[in-house]
Order: structure tokens, then C-alpha cells, then sequence
């Protein structure tokens, strides 16, 4: 008989079952942080449009639109709620800039 070098079938599976156990510890970590980026990228879109309607009023002497900002190029035309797509961004009277959740059909 030959001397085969390889691993057997149990060694096989105890390599898949550990495998399988790091997995699922760290699957649901993965997704409690996406959700905690989101919210971070959200607060630094806010305060980008924040920064970029102050600008707007000291040069024009106005509280913008989100169309207004757009069209004079302060942020891109697309630019109406944060970037995971689940607020939506509004600037009050004063120039206040919130993000508030994106209404439900």
C-alpha cells in the first residue's frame, strides 16, 4: 500500500465546523456595525449641508432651498436625503438643517 499524504474526511469536517462557528459569531457583529456607519454618515451629511448652507447666507444673504444649494452648486443635484437613503435632509426658516426619517408610502 501506498503512503498517501491528505487529509481524511473527520479532519475535513472538524476544519468546516470551525469555520462555521467563526462565522456565525461574527456575522451579526458585521451587521450592528453597518448600521452604526450609517448612522455616523448620515450626521456628517447633515453637517456638510449644515456647512454649505452657512456659506449661502453669508454670501447671499438668504436662507437656501436644498434646490437652491443645488443650483448654484453647493451640493450635487441629487443631494435630498442622507446617503443610506433612510432620512430624509430639510433646512428649517432659520437655516437649521435636520435629517428626519423618509415618510412611509
Amino acid at each position: 500500500m501506498k503512503n498517501e499524504k491528505g487529509f481524511t474526511l473527520v479532519e475535513m469536517m472538524i476544519v468546516m465546523l470551525v469555520i462555521s462557528v467563526l462565522l456565525i459569531i461574527t456575522i451579526p457583529n458585521v451587521a450592528k456595525h453597518n448600521t452604526n456607519i450609517n448612522n455616523k454618515g448620515c450626521e456628517a451629511y447633515v453637517k456638510m449641508v449644515q456647512a454649505q448652507v452657512q456659506s449661502y447666507m453669508m454670501e447671499k444673504n438668504q436662507v437656501p432651498t436644498l434646490a437652491q444649494l443645488s443650483t448654484d452648486g453647493y451640493l450635487n443635484e441629487n443631494a435630498t436625503g442622507c446617503p443610506n437613503g433612510t432620512k430624509v435632509v430639510s433646512i428649517d426658516a432659520e437655516g437649521k438643517v435636520t435629517a428626519v426619517a423618509k415618510p412611509t408610502n
